[in-house]
């Protein structure tokens, strides 16, 4: 958890994994959490941050493709957020979601979905597209989404597309989060240990996965204070 921040007010950076968060910490006015995967860790360690002073939130990391023809390394602005389990549909913060895309001019901007677990096979990805329009997934938006709407707070969503509609996870990718949002290497070298065949697999989800992290990081330090949120007012 960064102390990125000693004001009154702060933005809280959503993701799951501590690289992201680590990011997202480059920014002034900004704090950060990661959930490690667990759907009710990231909700408590949210509610936590309002707690201490988060006056807004933004969902913020890497995500999987859902659509065909972005490729890794595309950012995402979301006009929305879908939740997969019930299809609830969460808004995005107008003012704040155009700033990004002023930013972020590349940007897509467009539906994501919020996924309980990680999506492994290119055909669910293209069938959550189907059902919900959704261009990118991850597992967190959908959490960060219902707590800014139960709190009343400015929310956004910022998410870089790090593999691919057309990339399937190696079983390697799905062992490797610790419960703080680190990777496990251990787990990984295990994995890779009992199924030498993912080897490349995995190492083409290391380089997409790389690219996309780098474009988060440049986004960031466009966006700069409180990641384009401007006066928390």
């Amino acid at each position: 958890m960064s102390e990125a921040s000693g004001h009154q007010g702060f933005v809280i950076a959503v993701g799951g994994l501590r690289a992201e968060a680590r990011i997202a910490a480059r920014s002034a006015g900004v704090r950060t959490v990661a959930g490690g995967g667990g759907a009710r860790r990231l909700g408590g360690l949210i509610q936590e941050q309002i707690a201490r002073g988060g006056r807004a939130i933004i969902s913020f990391g890497i995500a999987a493709g859902l659509a065909p023809g972005l490729d890794a390394g595309t950012c995402v602005v979301a006009s929305e957020v879908v939740s997969e389990s019930d299809r609830t549909r969460y808004a995005v913060t107008r003012r704040w979601t155009a700033a990004l895309r002023s930013q972020l001019a590349k940007a897509e901007y467009a539906p994501i979905a919020g996924v309980a677990r990680a999506l492994v096979e290119p055909a669910e990805k293209l069938a959550l597209h189907g059902r919900t329009q959704a261009v990118a997934a991850d597992m967190e938006s959908h959490i960060a989404a219902e707590l800014a709407a139960r709190h009343n707070l400015p929310f956004a969503v910022l998410r870089v597309i790090a593999d691919p509609v057309e990339r399937p996870l190696p079983p390697a990718a799905l062992v490797g989060l610790r419960q703080d949002g680190e990777i496990d290497v251990g787990a990984v070298l295990a994995s890779l240990a009992r199924n030498p065949t993912q080897l490349r697999g995995l190492m083409g989800l290391a380089f997409d996965t790389r690219r996309a992290f780098a474009a988060l990081l440049r986004c960031s330090d466009l966006l700069g204070p409180r990641l384009g949120l401007g006066d928390l007012g």
